[in-house]
């Protein structure tokens, strides 16, 4: 149950870390989005969370240099695993090596354990940045989501067998 929590815990502030990278991001190049962030515009949640947890402006400047600070060492591992998904589709679309999908999934695990890494650390740092009561308070909002995922879960109809 806890390390539930913990997992959600993540989730909430790995949305609050991709809002942040988001708009730290110049224009220069097109962002590329990592295959793990939705479709759905990452700046949102983090306004979502900032009046949910009532941010100070300081607090948000806090995190924003957070992300900044963390942003170069992000930004080759999230490129690294865009372009294996483009490698990967080809072999969706095209023709199929079983030897070199799975070579490609290795690096793939690999890239996705220290973005994994990273991201956790980073969570931690703008964690540290709430404080005890928005602590509490996103950590009620987590177990309100849980709470909903698991009525979502116990609503859904049965998988249909296998013949």
């Amino acid at each position: 149950m806890k390390s539930f929590r913990f997992r959600l815990f993540a989730a909430a502030l790995a949305v609050l870390m991709g809002s942040a990278i988001a708009k730290s991001q110049t224009t220069d190049a097109p962002p590329i989005r990592p295959a793990h962030a939705p479709g759905f515009g990452m700046g949102g949640h983090m306004e979502f969370l900032s009046k949910k947890l009532n941010l100070t402006d300081e607090q948000k400047s806090q995190m924003k240099a957070i992300m900044q600070k963390e942003h170069p060492a992000l930004q080759p591992l999230i490129e690294q695993q865009h372009q294996l998904d483009l490698e990967l589709r080809q072999y969706s679309e095209g023709g199929f090596d079983e030897a070199k999908v799975r070579a490609l999934a290795t690096q793939k695990s690999q890239i996705q354990a220290q973005l994994t890494v990273e991201e956790t650390r980073i969570h931690n740092e703008m964690y540290q940045v709430l404080t005890s009561e928005q602590q509490s308070q996103l950590k009620q909002m987590e177990a309100d989501r849980e709470a909903r995922m698991e009525q979502h879960m116990k609503q859904a109809p049965p998988a249909p067998a296998e013949q």
